[in-house]
């Protein structure tokens, strides 16, 4: 039987709804009720659409309405806002904006699909400011572009170290903008632990950023920012990206239940507690895909497989929604940083327990130019259950923590990730890849291989007098290694371990964790007690030590097969 449906917003996950309707039913009436004047556009595209990556509005829109209302025979409605639902008697009160005419709509069933809107902070001098921006639609887009056409700023400075904050710095730069990031957290890019940040913040610095951390904006005034820590620092426009939170007034108005943020609850079928009436994307609460708990993770891909689900709930099909990964990427200049599941900070904020491990692996081959590192992490607990995955590098990052995702939905565990049979070719990969040697590393810790000590911690041990054995070549060492430690180069550690005490542990390091491993076995199997430094000076320099070489300076370097080699490239 043929029913009524009406859409509001018609973005992400409206519109694939809409598509997904019309596919089960050639007969059902669809209305979309969209207040903007685009609707499924790219709003991911935004930042790059500002740098002028991707050149003219059109190629941000996806479907156009004309289009999409001639392939799907959808009655679209642009430029008019549902400002009211009557559960009741079942229809909705709309506005036209442009006209200002208010008429009703009945409807069988509802799909609320409103999205979310830029949070605006409590900072005195920015609202109806037309210096400060935020970046969320592309009248946004548009907007921030004028600005700089009509005035020519030299300054800018964005509010937020998240997805869009990054992302406009760098197409500000290439806009020719000097940047300057301010974040009141202690690190960018929130998805991801400190250490991975701190490769970020060296990467914004050499980039030409200003990276302001734990401070925050209290007045802006005559392109004067005055900041928390009295610092006044001058700026000719402003982007606000400090996060987004739901749009619900609608749900609110309805007396539809709220959760997380104030954002619209549903059940695991995108029902609201009024079986008629089904919520998605941005705007509503999931549940963690890890935890089981409630959340708000607002991401594209979520929006999207949400929509398809509600309409097959609509004409019965019964697909459950199991829970949002929040699987992420973002480029930051030329870097890649991509992330899974949970990180130490949420776990820690539910009192989960968990081991971790750092490696840092080549993209491909190492004999087949180009090669690059990659500095991943995994998170998991004592049963070898994947709780989360982080990646940060110049290339390969964002496949590696796609196929730990799929692992993770598969329910696959840290040793299961030793026996994927992945793509191999040198110019891709490696013969055991990424994701294969993370899941060695982790397995050897869970069978008790080896004992492992945190970047964080090892300062603090040898402090107290503990000994720290770096198994680095000295040339290695020279250029750069953790105060106190002693060298003592793994070919020679055999013969000298007489040097070592027997009566109290035995803290290791070398580059990037393997030779300290291969160091630890070798002092365990000899009676000692060994603890191997996670991820190696790599992972603890990138916290404790930036300076990096001048440009054109080299560095010997030797790997972890013990063969030395020289670096003179900037990416490091």
């Amino acid at each position: 039987m043929p029913k009524k449906i009406v859409i509001v917003g018609g973005v992400a996950g409206g519109a694939t709804a809409s598509a997904r309707l019309r596919r089960l039913d050639e007969n059902s009436e669809i209305i979309i009720f969209e207040k903007g004047e685009y609707i499924s556009f790219a709003n991911c595209g935004l930042p790059y659409y500002v740098g002028g990556t991707i050149k003219g509005r059109d190629k941000l829109l996806v479907q156009t309405v004309k289009g999409m209302s001639e392939r799907y025979k959808l009655d679209i409605r642009i430029k008019t806002e549902v400002i009211e639902i009557n559960r009741h008697e079942k229809f909705v009160k709309a506005i036209n904006l442009e006209t200002g005419e208010e008429y009703t709509e009945d409807y069988d069933y509802l799909i609320l699909s409103p999205g979310a809107r830029p949070i605006m902070p409590k900072i005195q001098g920015i609202a109806n400011n037309p210096r400060v921006f935020t970046l969320r639609t592309i009248p946004d887009a548009e907007a921030v572009l004028n600005f700089i056409e009509e005035t020519n700023p030299r300054t800018a400075l964005i509010v937020g170290g998240g997805f869009i904050g990054l992302e406009i710095a760098e197409n500000l730069k290439d806009r020719g903008l000097q940047v300057i990031m301010i974040e009141a957290a202690n690190q960018v890019q929130p998805a991801v632990d400190y250490e991975m940040a701190c490769l970020l913040h060296t990467h914004l610095k050499e980039k030409g950023v200003e990276l302001i951390l734990q401070d925050l904006v209290t007045r802006f005034e005559d392109s004067m920012v005055s900041l928390q820590s009295g610092r006044v620092i001058s700026a000719d426009l402003l982007i606000i990206s400090v996060g987004v939170e739901p749009e619900n007034e609608l749900a609110l108005q309805a007396g539809l239940k709220v959760g997380e943020k104030g954002s619209i609850q549903v059940n695991e079928y995108l029902q609201t507690n009024d079986e008629s009436i089904y919520a998605l994307g941005d705007a509503i609460e999931i549940r963690n895909y890890i935890t089981g708990g409630p959340a708000h993770i607002p991401l594209a891909w979520p929006a999207n497989r949400q929509g398809r689900l509600a309409a097959d709930n609509i004409y019965g099909y019964k697909k459950a929604y199991k829970g949002t990964l929040g699987t992420s990427v973002a480029k930051v200049f030329d870097l890649t940083v991509a992330a899974t599941g949970m990180n130490e900070k949420l776990l820690r904020k539910e009192g989960i327990s968990y081991e971790v491990v750092h490696i840092h692996p080549n993209s491909h081959a190492g004999y087949y130019p180009g090669a690059s590192p990659i500095a991943m992490k995994l998170v998991f607990n004592e049963e070898g259950k994947i709780l989360g995955a982080q990646a940060v590098g110049y290339k390969g990052v964002e496949k590696r923590i796609d196929v730990i995702a799929a692992a993770i939905k598969g329910d696959l565990t840290v040793f299961d990730l030793q026996d994927l049979e992945l793509a191999y070719a040198p110019p891709y990969s490696s013969g055991k890849d990424p994701v294969n040697m993370i899941g060695y590393a982790a397995s050897n810790i869970l069978d008790g291989l080896v004992q492992t000590v945190q970047y964080y911690e090892i300062d603090k041990l040898v402090s107290e007098g503990n000994i720290l054995v770096d198994v680095r070549q000295p040339a290695e060492v020279e250029l750069g290694k953790i105060k106190g430690s002693v060298n003592i180069p793994l070919p020679q550690l055999r013969g000298r371990l007489e040097e070592l005490p027997k009566d109290k542990p035995v803290y290791i390091t070398c580059q990037v964790g393997l030779r300290g491993y291969l160091a630890a076995r070798i002092l365990v199997q000899n009676g000692f007690q060994a603890f191997n430094l996670d991820g190696g000076y790599r992972t603890y320099s990138s916290v404790f030590s930036l300076q990096k070489p001048e440009e054109g300076e080299c560095q010997v370097k030797i790997d972890d097969t013990g063969k030395s080699f020289k670096d003179c490239s900037k990416e490091r």
